[in-house]
């Protein structure tokens, strides 16, 4: 059964920090890109951080760059969201995605989603 299942989510304070860790079972975890997604209430779910099958490449929405980190360790079957300098707009669940292709930022390209961690930042 594939499985993604994230976790680390939580409530902090503008400016902290949290780390996200989704755990893949079920797949060929180093041939998938894995991908971030977010979606606030009201919105449309949006891409956040993207990284190859390897690790070798990364991307970044503009909204998060500079302050979140996407890491993959293939040993582990776990993709890593490190989010620094939070902002009350960083609140949404947190889903990640994997793709079968080796890199994609494109969200209609993975198929295979997680549940979901609540982040929520006050302010």
């Amino acid at each position: 059964q594939v499985q993604l299942v994230e976790s680390g989510g939580g409530l902090v304070q503008a400016g902290g920090s949290l780390r996200l860790s989704c755990a893949a079972s079920g797949l060929t975890f180093s041939s998938y890109a894995m991908g971030w997604f977010r979606q606030a209430p009201g919105k449309e779910r949006e891409f956040v951080a993207a990284i190859s099958w390897r690790g070798a490449s990364t991307y970044y929405a503009d909204s998060v760059k500079g302050r979140f980190t996407i890491s993959r360790d293939n040993a582990k079957n776990t993709v890593y969201l490190q989010m620094n300098s939070l902002k009350p707009e960083d609140t949404a669940v947190y889903y990640c995605a994997a793709s079968p292709l080796s890199f994609t930022i494109l969200k209609y390209q993975y198929n295979i989603w997680g549940q979901g961690t609540q982040v929520t930042v006050s302010s």
